[in-house]
């Protein structure tokens, strides 16, 4: 671990043998240099430069979140559940396995066109009418096809995955957060802390660093929206995963019968937790970082052309017991798309059932760090329980 002083306060770095550029430096230093921020900044080793915080970065506050830390992607992460199937019987072509997928878990902009069932269960048991509350706290928030895009993955580097243990087992991966419900509330949040700060003559380094105070009416609001989006980007990959596994068992898919094993994980990576570290109890922002407490289960995918990782939490407090969320971009994506050419995807994604043109350039495993070297720069705040290596790939 790296320890940075700064101005404000110091940034504990787990960065040995990554990239951690100036700009993503600069980045981390103009928050720890907020007021309320607690203790250090933890920065992970999958670390780039992002909106309002750098991704990959871990801030504990106390008595304000800063909005644009959080992001728009409120709750996105990992849904990761090992099956009774094996590799040996996957099929040698996996074009009918993709398709299944394909077929019951829109991605983009898609949506269902009536809810799914499962959506509709949460929906009525709680879910609709937290979300009548947060509307009607910020009616700008509303937005269409709330129920619709439940069970949905979205775009970006949204995926799911068919993939493979070291001992041969078959797990289903997916990564997703909390669709356009998630997007109107964070774009609303991040606006509206600007907002007042402006109204009350507060000088700021960044217009992405404006935050909100705690024990006020627009804060009290933002928390209640953040848990409703965590929760709901939690149900959103629950469902698709149960949807992609019914999609499988279908006879024209040729798989032998199999069922969920005992192994699954169903983990945030862009998120606000109220957590107690160093004698305080604080909000924790994980921004591209996900918990790794004492024995807690985590998932930190590769690039598609990369391995995966189940881990175990090691409970490191330096840390604010987090670890990466992935292996981190090295390339923006319009530099991916400048760069990268289709002969240099179909190389990456040798052996990988999954799609091959220029519209996912930049989601090429070039475009991302080396994901093997993120994981021995945290290896203090994580054990590997399985390696994963995908065998398809479905990208939103």
């Amino acid at each position: 671990m790296e320890l940075i002083v700064t101005d404000g306060r110091p940034i504990k770095a787990w960065v040995d043998g990554v990239e951690f550029d100036d700009n993503a430096r600069k980045q981390v230093a103009n928050v720890a240099a907020l007021p309320f921020v607690h203790s250090h900044v933890a920065v992970m080793p999958d670390v780039h430069v992002g909106r309002g915080a750098t991704v990959g970065s871990v801030i504990a506050t106390a008595g304000a979140i800063v909005p644009a830390s959080v992001g728009v992607d409120i709750g996105c992460g990992m849904i990761a559940q090992k099956l009774t199937l094996r590799a040996d019987e996957l099929p040698d072509d996996l074009r009918g396995v993709r398709a299944a997928i394909e077929s019951v878990v829109p991605v983009g902009r898609a949506a269902h066109r009536e809810p799914a069932p499962a959506a509709q269960r949460a929906w009525d048991e709680g879910l609709g009418e937290r979300y009548a509350r947060v509307v009607e706290r910020a009616p700008k928030v509303s937005t269409r096809n709330v129920r619709e895009q439940l069970g949905t993955m979205g775009g970006g580097n949204h995926f799911a995955e068919v993939s493979v243990d070291e001992a041969g087992d078959v797990w289903l991966v997916l990564h997703s957060g909390s669709r356009g419900a998630g997007n109107r509330i964070g774009s609303f949040y991040i606006e509206r802390a600007l907002e007042e700060l402006e109204r009350a003559g507060t000088a700021l380094a960044g217009r992405d660093l404006a935050h909100l105070t705690e024990n006020t009416e627009s804060f009290d609001a933002y928390v209640e929206a953040l848990g409703w989006a965590q929760d709901y980007a939690r149900i959103n990959r629950e469902i698709m995963l149960e949807n992609a596994l019914d999609a499988l068992r279908d006879r024209k898919v040729k798989l032998p019968r199999f069922r969920r094993a005992e192994t699954v994980v169903n983990c945030h990576h862009n998120y606000v937790a109220r957590e107690r570290h160093f004698g305080a109890d604080v909000y924790v922002t994980r921004k591209g970082a996900v918990r790794a407490g004492l024995g807690e289960l985590g998932f930190i995918p590769g690039s598609m052309g990369a391995r995966s990782f189940v881990v175990r939490g090691l409970g490191n407090p330096e840390s604010f017991e987090s670890c990466s969320h992935g292996a981190g971009r090295r390339m923006s994506r319009g530099e991916a798309m400048r760069r990268l050419t289709v002969a240099d995807l179909k190389r990456e994604t040798r052996g990988i059932e999954c799609r091959k043109d220029a519209g996912v350039l930049d989601e090429a495993p070039s475009a991302y760090k080396n994901v093997d070297a993120v994981m021995r720069a945290q290896h203090d705040l994580v054990r590997i329980v399985h390696t994963l290596r995908q065998v398809v790939c479905v990208k939103g």
